[in-house]
């Protein structure tokens, strides 16, 4: 497992327990043992479930159902067996990374069914919460969304701000041209477009139009560049971006607004 997904649990871990967990320790004898049962009390995408080994290093983990799995309510995720203390001190971490990557999953996973049978596909944005972005990024995908853009690394992605910096689209693409990884820009114009079309851009990202907009600049661009829409879609305005014809949808709200589901921990003692 990355590095990165390690260190967001053990930090995770130390966050709520601290010196130590005073109740547990206190209320439930060393030597006892339990068994704990994780369950989707509603209808949900599962995502997170392979931090549980992670969380409950000392028990013995059986996971019955996987990331990116559709369940329903009353559906089984895994059982921990082992120490009843180590069951009591993990329970509120596993549950808060397993609610929480859910939560995206299952968003992600309505945007996907909401712009089935289009050319359509959905993408991630780094718009995630602050050191978990490749969990969360990983749930997305469990959900059926496209990952894109880690990071500022790993792709360049040109928009109004940069142009305006760099001195206009013709300056920001040619000064972008040999990075050696994927190429978007934005537009805000058809004066934009056409520059940048005429620059050779095979990316571009349209910011901010209504669906009808965003179908007329996508018969413009007539698959002269692959074209990815963003701004204020939401699950109910999808369909009507997805059916303009563009390659990509873009939400941040995937990751930014998802709500935890609903899933139960009970612990039964052995």
């Amino acid at each position: 497992m990355h590095h990165e997904i390690q260190d967001a649990v053990r930090r995770a871990l130390a966050e709520d327990i601290g010196s130590g967990d005073i109740t547990t320790n206190l209320c439930v004898p060393a030597a006892a043992t339990a068994k704990g049962r994780m369950v989707a009390r509603e209808s949900l995408v599962l995502a997170g479930v392979e931090l549980l080994p992670l969380i409950f290093a000392d028990c013995i983990v059986a996971i019955t159902r996987c990331s990116g799995d559709r369940l329903e309510d009353g559906s089984e995720i895994a059982v921990v067996q082992g120490p009843a203390r180590a069951l009591l001190t993990g329970e509120r971490t596993a549950l808060n990374f397993v609610q929480r990557l859910s939560g995206v999953a299952t968003l992600a996973a309505a945007y996907v069914r909401a712009v089935e049978g289009t050319r359509c596909r959905i993408l991630d944005t780094r718009k995630t919460t602050p050191g978990l972005r490749r969990l969360e990024k990983m749930a997305a995908a469990a959900g059926g969304a496209v990952n894109y853009r880690l990071g500022l690394f790993d792709a360049v992605l040109i928009k109004n701000n940069h142009i305006t910096a760099a001195g206009g689209v013709r300056a920001a693409l040619e000064r972008t041209r040999d990075a050696g990884v994927p190429i978007e820009i934005e537009v805000r114009t058809r004066e934009e477009l056409d520059e940048a079309l005429a620059c050779g851009a095979t990316h571009l990202l349209l910011d901010n139009l209504s669906p009808a907009e965003a179908k007329d600049w996508v018969l413009y661009i007539d698959q002269r560049a692959t074209t990815e829409l963003s701004g204020g879609i939401t699950l109910e305005t999808a369909r009507a971006y997805a059916e303009s014809g563009a390659d990509f949808l873009s939400s941040g709200a995937i990751t930014h607004s998802a709500r935890a589901v609903d899933i139960n921990f009970r612990i039964e003692p052995d």
